[in-house]
């Protein structure tokens, strides 16, 4: 179970980033903007390269799973550099708070503000696409993109303790944009040559867009997809822990 300080620090990152506009527009309006230039100007009979979806069900999951990779990979890394730099982050280890419950809690409130960006998706998809799915299906896409999300939130972690406050932009862009291009987020993967199509399935992006692709479909998440995000989130916590250790050290 979380404990108290964990709780409060959720708290803090959740209110600190809901009063940044930047983060209302980037994480919450952007990605349904970017359905409808995506998705939203071809017939939702069309369907898409590879897949039995259509256009506007593919770019739904697409552009909902690339506004919660924006809320926890964006604001998470840059924050933590930051927070480094301003002497924040040793204030907190003067405090009862262990280095486990720091991690949890940055993890987990970039998690929780994750969620808009999938709903104001999905609502803009049903309401200006008409893109409907039984309540059972909304539900299970919902959970399975906000729980992914979480690998990318560790990630974000991660690189808020790899980088420093002056290079920790162009390091998380690289991240940033590699794993939307190459995970299918932007475009099918089906359009890419077979050689990077290969490399292009083990990556965590093309697992977490399969989760909510599986759902549309009427099916379950592939096990496939599960293990390899399960896989990538346990590195990429284990790897936050380890460098917020060794920054402890440098204190």
């Amino acid at each position: 179970m979380p404990t108290t300080g964990t709780l409060q620090l959720i708290k803090l990152e959740i209110t600190r980033a809901l009063r940044n506009k930047k983060y209302l527009f980037f994480t919450v309006l952007y990605p349904a903007a970017l359905f409808l230039m995506l998705g939203g100007t071809l017939s939702g009979t069309t369907k898409v390269m590879g897949t039995e979806l259509t256009m506007p069900a593919f770019y739904m999951v697409a552009m909902a799973s690339f506004g919660a990779l924006t809320a926890v990979l964006m604001g998470n890394s840059e924050r933590i550099a930051k927070e480094r730099e301003k002497g924040w982050v040793r204030q907190l280890r003067l405090t009862a708070l262990p280095g486990r419950g720091y991690v949890l809690g940055k993890t987990a409130s970039a998690g929780v503000l994750s969620l808009p960006a999938i709903l104001v998706v999905f609502a803009v998809a049903a309401g200006v696409k008409g893109v409907r799915f039984d309540a059972w299906q909304w539900l299970a896409l919902t959970g399975s993109i906000w729980a992914g999300s979480l690998v990318f939130a560790a990630l974000g972690v991660a690189i808020g303790y790899l980088a420093s406050g002056d290079t920790v932009r162009p390091i998380t862009m690289l991240f940033y944009f590699g794993l939307s291009i190459l995970g299918g987020l932007w475009m099918p993967t089906a359009n890419f040559p077979q050689w990077l199509q290969d490399i292009c399935e083990w990556l965590p992006t093309r697992a977490y867009a399969g989760l909510g692709q599986a759902i549309e479909l009427g099916g379950a998440p592939h096990l496939k997809d599960v293990a390899i995000l399960a896989v990538y989130f346990v590195l990429f916590t284990g790897a936050a822990a380890w460098l917020y250790r060794k920054d402890s050290l440098k204190a």
